[in-house]
């Protein structure tokens, strides 16, 4: 017993041991040390640099020069190399004739290793050896090669866009999550400075209370107003830690990012831009109209491809081979110019090039919606970072009113003019009113990264 408790104690300790390697290497993945601080430009680079979605679009667009090379060997010499060895018998077949599948071999007519005029079957075996070398190069076809190659460009180039849209979205989100966290934490401070006014107005209460002052109901409401303050800090930080695990996602790194702090404060600035420049902009830097664009260029390209069929295609070949059953080896070499024309293959082109024509069309529609798309987002949050500065300003009014009332409320309790009630009244709206201060500058943040985000600007700062 007491050796297996020695194997289970080491079995432990190693499992352990390599726990931890594996999460301190891990750890060194990280790019946020512990308890830093973290700057929303860092945030954006860590989302661009290690967040999947990310990686995933990088590797469309690899795949997508990949085909341009593969579309483009196309145009290249192509050289191509035999070797056969078979085991076979050499039983003659006569003049013979049929189709010549490439699962069953060409035997030739002669009879192998026989006497003239013997046509007796053998079950006899002996080898086949070939080998040789083909050479092909393409010379022209009127557009299909090149047609393709311009296609898997004009394909690359939309993955190009396409991840620039990616692109697009992640500094967005994070933009929009980052304002989130700073917002509730925030908010957890609103709730922090709640809970201390309470508690000095509760102590207020009790001892004015105890000096028959002031009616024991007022130590109760102040007591149920500071459970209240209590209960909405336990909120308000699991708020902010909800908005952590969010900014985490945004960044790539949920359930591996440190402790960290956020820096910068929740601001606003006056909308100077018009709605038409913005629009001009989002029109000419929006990610997701150039890959339709360039998808609209991939058809074109489609529509000569097939066009080409109406046309020859020419390439020129040579190449060696040697075949025999021993040696000396037969040789055979070729060399020539090979066209191909298909005079009638069914209507096939036709329907190729119509096909084609609409995959253009199409992509020439779905740029004109998504214009329309743009157009309507642009305005919409133009419209609302122009309304969020005006609710600020008038949050900011109401909140100034507010304190000023809490203080002259705070006041008439001290003297004796007003009661527990409209004390309370006032720290509740007080507390309320610095809530909604703090969310509508969350709320100007969001609709501005959303409309940096609508227009393709925030591309600019990357």
């Amino acid at each position: 017993m007491r050796k297996w408790s020695h194997l289970r104690l080491s079995a432990v300790l190693a499992f352990g041991i390599a726990t931890c390697v594996c999460g301190l290497a891990r750890a060194a993945d990280v790019p946020i040390a512990p308890n830093s601080e973290l700057t929303l430009q860092q945030a954006t680079e860590i989302a661009l640099k290690l967040h999947p979605r990310r990686m995933e679009s990088q590797s469309e667009v690899g795949v997508a020069q990949a085909r341009v090379g593969e579309a483009r060997a196309n145009l290249l010499p192509q050289a191509y190399g035999l070797g056969e060895y078979l085991r076979s018998t050499s039983n003659g077949i006569g003049n013979t004739t049929f189709f010549n599948e490439s699962l069953f071999p060409r035997v030739t007519g002669q009879n192998h290793d026989l006497p003239s005029n013997d046509f007796s079957q053998s079950f006899s075996s002996n080898n086949s050896w070939a080998g040789g070398l083909s050479l092909q190069q393409f010379l022209f076809d009127f557009g299909k090669m090149r047609g393709m190659v311009d296609e898997q460009r004009a394909n690359r180039d939309a993955a190009e866009a396409r991840l620039k849209l990616t692109d697009l979205n992640l500094i967005y989100e994070v933009a929009e999550r980052y304002y989130g966290l700073l917002a509730a934490q925030e908010i957890v401070k609103v709730y922090d400075e709640a809970i201390e006014q309470r508690r000095a107005h509760l102590h207020q209460a009790q001892v004015m209370a105890q000096a028959d002052l002031r009616p024991a109901i007022d130590v109760s409401v102040t007591q149920a107003d500071l459970s209240r303050a209590e209960m909405n800090q336990i909120q308000a930080r699991n708020g902010a830690d909800d908005a952590k695990v969010a900014l985490d996602a945004a960044m790539g790194l949920a359930g591996e990012a440190p402790p960290y702090h956020v820096t910068g404060n929740l601001t606003y600035e006056p909308v100077t831009v018009t709605a038409e420049s913005v629009q001009a902009t989002a029109l000419q830097l929006r990610p997701d109209l150039k890959a339709l664009v360039d998808e609209a260029r991939a058809a074109g390209a489609q529509i000569k491809e097939a066009k080409s069929d109406y046309f020859p295609t020419a390439n020129a070949q040579a190449g060696y081979l040697a075949m025999s059953t021993g040696l000396p080896a037969a040789n055979n070499y070729y060399a020539g110019l090979v066209v191909t024309w298909p005079l009638f293959n069914g209507f096939r082109t036709e329907e190729q090039v119509a096909e084609a024509r609409e995959h253009q069309r199409a992509a020439e529609y779905a740029i004109a919606d998504l214009r329309q798309q743009v157009i309507e987002e642009v305005h919409t949050a133009f419209l609302n970072c122009q309304a969020s500065v005006a609710v600020i300003k008038k949050a900011e009014q109401t909140l100034n009113a507010s304190r000023e009332e809490l203080r002259l409320a705070d006041e008439r309790y001290k003297q004796g003019l007003n009661s527990v009630v409209e004390l309370d009244d006032a720290q509740r709206r007080d507390t309320d009113d610095s809530a909604t201060y703090v969310t509508s500058l969350y709320e100007y943040s969001a609709a501005k990264a959303a409309l940096q985000r609508a227009t393709g600007e925030s591309l600019n700062g990357m």
